[in-house]
């Protein structure tokens, strides 16, 4: 129970249904601290999600794959062997047209084996392929870790999400309590004539409301857990809330400008969108190497054979051997190669303004993260002040409404106020927290280190 806690409720007068509104407010914040015995933090939910979460096991899988561009690039530039052999039996009728005489049918068998190994000496192609694969290499590492960026804030979200989803039940709670004790109260005054019917109305129409604000809340409560269980794949477990203690903290650097040439400099999103270009730039280079020899080195051994039979020879066996430079210079390939890097400029320059459409994004996604986190810390100042003064107006309308100076629905009206207050406090704080992790993931600087800094406000 914090100190606007202990402040409000020392305060009331000693009425039966006062208290009762009293403790349903009040037990909001011991909720907290009541429900969060062995329930699961923020730090535990995310392990789980990093060995179930679909979206990123495939991510992982495809940084795996990615790893394989680099071998499968230098085996281009590596020599290669080759070997093949064969055995055939042939059976051929030979008549000659001349009238001399033939051997008729033959029947006999041949045989080859041959080994042979090329070693690219110049391929340009092959060589800017090699680099591209280790362009594309890291652009596979950067999505990996804009993948594991990702899973942070979605865990965050998620998690929060749901303890805004039990906030907002327990209050929508709290406030139907609150009317319930009005109803009776106004229905007792109704009874002794102290009060009209008009305050039994009010009373139960507001009260009506508050059920149907419940049935939402709760609605909401269990869309929000199918949402962690879609990142976990379980049922979620009971989540630990944050503390009384929980204080939020101004961005650092208190810039927006150099929160952006961070971003700049260090963000997964524009090195990712850097290495798209890099790669279509290579492919064009790649595309027009096309034009250009090629220059290998050769080897061959080959020994072949065959029966006798072969237009009556005794049969024979040859073998062979060579070693030299082989020479390709393509001439013309049917426009082919042209096309080529026709297309491969077209889609440079669609990398180019994709890189600077991200920029543009990382720096708008910056400043409203920025602007986020620097705003939410001031408003959850102010909605603090905003719930110590709520509940200074609900107590004084009560008292007001015990002299006669103050009428039911003031009370009912102070009583929404103070409700709305401790909503918006709820929202305000979580929004924060979403906040600053997005300020950091914007940045390129988000880590699990991040999550267990904010896992320390949670009551364990």
């Amino acid at each position: 129970m914090n100190k606007y806690h202990r402040t409000a409720i020392s305060t009331l007068p000693s009425n039966g249904w006062v208290r009762s509104i009293a403790h349903a407010c009040g037990m909001l914040a011991l909720c907290t601290i009541a429900c969060a015995a062995g329930a699961a933090d923020l730090i535990a939910v995310y392990r789980e999600a990093q060995s179930q979460d679909a979206v990123y096991g495939a991510a992982r899988a495809s940084y795996q794959a990615g790893q394989e561009k680099v071998p499968q690039a230098r085996a281009g530039l590596l020599a290669g062997i080759s070997a093949s052999g064969y055995t055939l039996y042939n059976d051929r009728d030979l008549q000659l047209r001349s009238g001399s005489i033939a051997n008729g049918a033959q029947r006999y068998n041949s045989n080859g084996v041959s080994v042979t190994a090329t070693q690219p000496l110049f391929r340009m192609q092959n060589w800017i392929g090699y680099q591209q694969a280790q362009t594309q290499v890291s652009q596979t590492e950067a999505t990996f870790l804009q993948s594991q960026q990702d899973l942070i804030l979605r865990v965050a979200q998620s998690y929060f999400d749901v303890l805004l989803a039990e906030s907002n039940v327990r209050l929508a709670a709290a406030q139907k309590t609150a009317y319930d004790e009005q109803l009776a109260q106004a229905k007792r005054n109704f009874e002794v004539g102290t009060a009209t019917i008009t305050d039994a109305n009010d009373a139960q129409a507001r009260r009506d409301l508050a059920v149907s604000q419940e049935i939402a809340a709760r609605n909401d409560l269990d869309l929000k857990k199918e949402a962690l269980r879609q990142i976990i794949g379980r049922a979620p477990p009971e989540l630990a809330n944050l503390s009384a203690r929980f204080a939020p903290a101004l961005p650092n650097p208190q810039s927006t400008e150099q929160w952006v040439e961070r971003a700049f400099a260090s963000s997964l999103q524009v090195r990712i969108a850097n290495a798209a270009l890099e790669i279509a730039t290579q492919e064009v280079d790649k595309n027009r190497s096309g034009h250009l020899p090629t220059v290998d080195a050769v080897a061959a051994y080959s020994d072949t054979g065959s029966g006798a039979g072969l237009q009556g020879g005794p049969g024979y066996d040859v073998t062979t051997k060579y070693i030299g430079l082989q020479l390709t210079v393509p001439i013309y390939m049917g426009g082919a190669l042209n096309s080529r890097v026709r297309e491969a400029l077209a889609n440079q320059d669609k990398a180019r303004l994709e890189l600077e459409y991200t920029k543009r994004t990382v720096a708008l996604n910056t400043r409203t993260a920025y602007l986020g986190t620097l705003n939410g810390a001031a408003q959850i100042t102010a909605l603090q002040t905003a719930l110590v003064s709520s509940q200074s107006s609900l107590d004084s309308s009560k008292l007001g409404q015990e002299v006669g100076v103050r009428t039911q629905v003031d009370v009912l009206n102070a009583t929404q106020q103070l409700i709305s207050a401790r909503r918006d406090y709820a929202q305000a704080t979580y929004a924060y927290t979403i906040s600053a992790l997005k300020l950091k993931a914007a940045a390129g600087t988000l880590s699990e280190d991040d999550l267990t800094a904010i896992n320390q406000w949670l009551e364990k």
